[in-house]
């Protein structure tokens, strides 16, 4: 067996039995911000095959989501009751989520993809993988030209969760 498929089958492991590495690194996150770039990726065989390269204008940033139904405001008067619900499951799924939110914060660059990373109590975490489209490096790599002249992927469903967003295979 390889090394990517060692270090892939540990990481899942680690997420099924709860493992003490797995346990502290959910603590950690949950106390820093919702969104935070980091160095390099987590699961780097997961980021390997959804296009990741250690090179200059790729990064990895962690988005943190609250799961759970969301919470609308109660109409007052003329509303029939059975349309008066509180909570709402969410339209969109928590990685599409992350993926625009990542998309906000760090405005120059494109999402290429995401994945997750793990889950604590009610916070869901992934990666979400980007690249800077006006960087000398990623305009001359053929694997990111796709990525790099589309403009607003995460938010137009164009990466592979948004895909499956719209009904797309």
């Amino acid at each position: 067996m390889g090394a990517y498929k060692e270090i892939k089958n540990s990481i899942v492991q680690g997420y099924k039995e709860r493992s003490d590495l797995y346990s502290h690194r959910m603590l950690e996150w949950r106390s820093q911000a919702p969104l935070v770039r980091v160095e390099r990726p987590t699961n780097i065989p997961r980021a390997r095959e959804l296009g990741y390269k250690a090179k200059q204008g790729v990064i990895v940033a962690r988005v943190k989501v609250i799961g759970g139904a969301k919470k609308r405001r109660h109409f007052d008067g003329g509303r029939k009751p059975s349309k008066s619900g509180r909570f709402y499951t969410r339209a969109k799924s928590m990685q599409t989520i992350a993926e625009e939110r990542a998309a906000r914060k760090f405005d120059n660059y494109e999402v290429l993809n995401s994945y997750f990373v793990g889950k604590s109590g009610s916070d869901t975490f992934y990666e979400v993988i980007m690249v800077n489209p006006s960087d000398a490096s990623i305009a001359n790599d053929p694997t990111y030209a796709n990525a790099a002249s589309r403009k607003g992927r995460a938010f137009r469903g164009l990466t592979s969760k948004g895909r499956k967003h719209r009904g797309i295979a």
